[in-house]
C-alpha cells in the first residue's frame, strides 16, 4: 500500500518562509503522513533542506518571471509530482501555489494567507467563488482571517479559519545567547538600557514613527539609552536622516542585517514594534522566548500575539510609544518578571508547534479530508 503523503507546496524559501515550511512539516509529525515540500522559486539549498523538516524536498526553481499569468508549466510540473503518489491533501502558501494547486490537480487544498488583501481583487474572488468545495483558506492571524472573509463574505465561517505563525519554543529559548554575550555581537554597550527593533527598513515597519516615539521619550529614558535597529531597506538613508533632524543620530545604532538575530534579542531590555498593520509579528514571538517585554501597534496581528503579555499603543502615536517606552524603563524588577513569564506561557499554550497541532487537526476543513486524527488519542 502507498504511503499517504501531504503536499506543501510554498511560494519561495527566502527570510522566514523555509521556518514556515518547517512550521506546517512538523504538524504531521507522528502521524501516518509523510510530508512533501515543493518550493516554487529559489534554487536548491541543502540548509532549506534541513530546515524544512520534510521527508521530501523539492526544488522547481523558477524564477519570478517565470510564474507569472497561467503558469501552465508548474502545473505540469505539480501533476507529475503527485502522479504514482498517494496526496491526500495539499498545503499551498501564498495566492500563486494556491492557484496552481487548484487548477493544476483534482486534490483538496488547504491555502495559507500570510499577508493583507489577497482577495481584494475581482478575479480572486471568483477564484475563490469557483473553487469553493474543495478549498479551504487559513490566514496566520485572525487578522488575516477576517481580512479574507470580508474579501469573501459567502463563504460559511468554517472554510475561512486561523493557524497561527508559531516557533519550535524550547529550541529558540536554548539558542538564545546571554545578555552580555548578545551585546558584544551586536556592538552594544553592556551596561546602556537598549530598545531594540528588528525588521526590514520599509514603510509598513514605519520605523519613523520609533524614531520619533523614542525621540519623546529620551530625556525620561536613563541617562545612556539607546535604540538599536536591526534590518536594511530602502528607507535606511531617510531614517538616519530623521534620526540627525530629531537630534538622536548619536542614540541610534543602524546594525544592518544581522544572522540568526534572534539569538541576540536577550541584548534588549524592550523590545518595540511599530508596524503598520502588520500581518503576524514573528519576532514578538522571538522576543518574549528571549525573556524581553514588548511594545507594540494595537493594529494587525499584534495584540494577538501580545495579549496579557506586553503593552500595546494606537498605529503611528509617537506619543503613546514614548509613554510605553518610559513605563518599560521604570518598569519595576518584579513586575518585568512577571511579563516575562507570562509571555514565556503564552508561547507555550497559543503559539508552540504542539499547540497548533491541536488547532490543525481538529479544524472542520481539515477533518473534512483528513477525518479524525486517532493517532494524536
Amino acid at each position: 500500500m502507498a504511503e499517504r503523503r501531504i503536499l506543501q507546496f510554498c511560494h519561495c524559501h527566502y527570510g522566514p518562509f523555509a521556518d514556515v515550511a518547517r512550521q506546517y512539516a512538523v504538524l504531521f509529525k507522528d502521524s501516518p503522513y509523510k510530508v512533501t515540500t515543493v518550493y516554487l522559486t529559489d534554487p536548491p539549498s541543502d540548509e532549506v533542506t534541513a530546515l524544512s523538516a520534510s521527508d521530501e524536498v523539492i526544488y522547481l526553481d523558477y524564477d519570478g518571471a517565470d510564474v507569472r499569468g497561467l503558469k501552465l508549466d508548474a502545473m505540469r510540473r505539480v501533476r507529475e509530482i503527485i502522479a504514482g503518489r498517494d496526496f491526500a491533501l495539499i498545503l499551498a502558501h501564498r495566492f500563486k501555489p494556491i492557484h496552481i494547486s487548484c487548477w493544476g490537480t483534482q486534490l483538496p487544498v488547504i491555502g495559507v494567507h500570510h499577508a493583507f488583501g489577497d482577495y481584494e481583487r475581482l478575479t480572486h474572488k471568483l477564484f475563490a467563488r469557483w473553487f469553493g468545495k474543495r478549498l479551504g483558506l487559513l490566514g496566520v492571524s485572525d487578522a488575516i482571517r477576517d481580512d479574507i472573509r470580508r474579501g469573501v463574505p459567502s463563504w460559511p465561517a468554517d472554510r475561512i479559519e486561523t493557524l497561527h505563525n508559531r516557533i519550535d519554543v524550547d529550541a529558540v529559548r536554548a539558542e538564545v545567547l546571554p545578555r552580555d554575550a548578545a551585546r558584544e555581537l551586536l556592538g552594544l554597550p553592556h551596561d546602556a538600557f537598549v530598545v531594540g527593533n528588528v525588521g526590514r527598513l520599509y514603510p509598513d515597519k514605519d520605523q519613523a514613527t520609533l524614531l520619533r516615539g523614542f525621540a519623546r521619550a529620551l530625556p525620561e529614558l536613563p541617562g545612556d539609552a539607546l535604540l538599536a535597529i536591526l534590518g536594511k531597506g530602502r528607507l535606511e538613508a531617510s531614517l538616519r536622516k530623521l534620526a540627525g533632524e530629531l537630534g538622536i543620530a548619536e542614540r541610534v545604532r543602524f546594525l544592518g542585517q544581522v544572522p540568526n538575530a534572534r539569538r541576540a534579542f536577550s541584548a534588549f531590555d524592550l523590545f518595540a514594534l511599530s508596524s503598520d498593520h502588520e500581518p503576524f509579528g514573528m519576532v514578538l514571538l522571538e522576543a518574549m522566548a528571549a525573556r524581553v517585554p514588548v511594545l507594540a501597534t494595537d493594529c494587525g496581528g499584534a495584540p494577538e500575539v501580545v495579549g496579557d503579555a506586553g503593552t500595546l499603543f494606537p498605529l503611528g502615536d509617537a506619543a503613546a510609544l514614548a509613554r510605553g517606552l518610559v513605563a518599560g524603563a521604570r518598569m519595576p524588577a518584579a513586575e518585568r518578571e512577571a511579563i516575562v513569564e507570562r509571555g514565556i506561557e503564552r508561547l507555550y499554550a497559543h503559539f508552540s508547534d504542539e499547540a497548533a497541532q491541536r488547532r490543525f487537526f481538529a479544524l472542520p476543513m481539515v477533518r473534512a479530508v483528513l477525518g479524525e486524527p486517532e493517532w494524536m488519542r
